[in-house]
């Protein structure tokens, strides 16, 4: 089981929430409020994100402030889309149909992530993107069964980047991914924000978390001359 959402705080910046249905006599309509509030779990999507991503009130950002879930029927699962203050979460009636109320979850928190994460003036990979979004539904705890550690790119995204980005975690600290989040805000995506953060190219710490996981074909030192060569972003040669 996941653990219950942690309380909003008085002082997160909680967007309005607003809901439209296209299909009420859809039968994912009804398995959806039969399982969930749409106000709360839309209001306990943000709040993860907040407490993972951002971790102060200081740093979470305050310019969304409206999210609209749109229910209809539609291929794929969800996707998130809007400006810069109003946007749109359109989650997929046929999907939900055959859907728990922590797969629900699982997949606005997901959705609610692309709201607010920072994304280095759209030059961001998107795996990375994609990451972030399934790292942040990681720790909020709602891990679908197929989901395992492992892949062949530390960009292929969604659940693969998002146990990289943990395993960074659990090594380097719990501010790791907000940093490098943060990192994102203002300046244009540099893969070297991996080194500002954690001392070592993306491409040494992927050898290093696939030798953790027993895939490496070897071990590999702490450090490497190719990491002492590329300097970190702000760092001059």
């Amino acid at each position: 089981m996941p653990p219950p959402p942690t309380p909003p705080r008085p002082d997160w910046p909680l967007p309005t929430i607003s809901l439209r249905i296209d299909d009420l006599s859809h039968r994912g309509i009804k398995v959806f409020l039969d399982n969930v509030d749409p106000i709360t779990i839309m209001h306990d999507a943000a709040a993860a994100v907040f407490q993972w991503l951002y971790v102060t009130t200081d740093k979470a950002p305050k310019s969304v402030q409206t999210i609209q879930l749109v229910l209809r029927h539609m291929d794929g699962i969800a996707y998130t889309t809007g400006s810069e203050t109003t946007k749109e979460v359109h989650f997929s009636c046929k999907y939900i149909v055959d859907c728990g109320p922590d797969e629900i979850r699982g997949v606005l928190v997901h959705e609610v992530v692309h709201c607010y994460q920072y994304n280095g003036k759209d030059a961001c990979p998107g795996g990375l993107i994609e990451g972030v979004a399934d790292w942040v539904r990681l720790r909020a705890g709602f891990v679908p069964p197929h989901w395992s550690p492992g892949g062949s790119r530390w960009d292929e995204g969604y659940h693969v980047t998002a146990y990289f980005l943990q395993w960074l975690t659990e090594r380097y600290g719990e501010g790791t991914v907000p940093e490098i989040n943060e990192l994102m805000k203002n300046a244009l995506y540099d893969e070297r924000i991996f080194k500002t953060v954690t001392g070592r190219k993306v491409s040494k710490l992927w050898k290093l978390y696939k030798e953790h996981l027993g895939e490496g074909g070897g071990t590999s030192s702490i450090t490497s001359e190719s990491d002492a060569e590329e300097p970190s972003i702000g760092e001059t040669r």
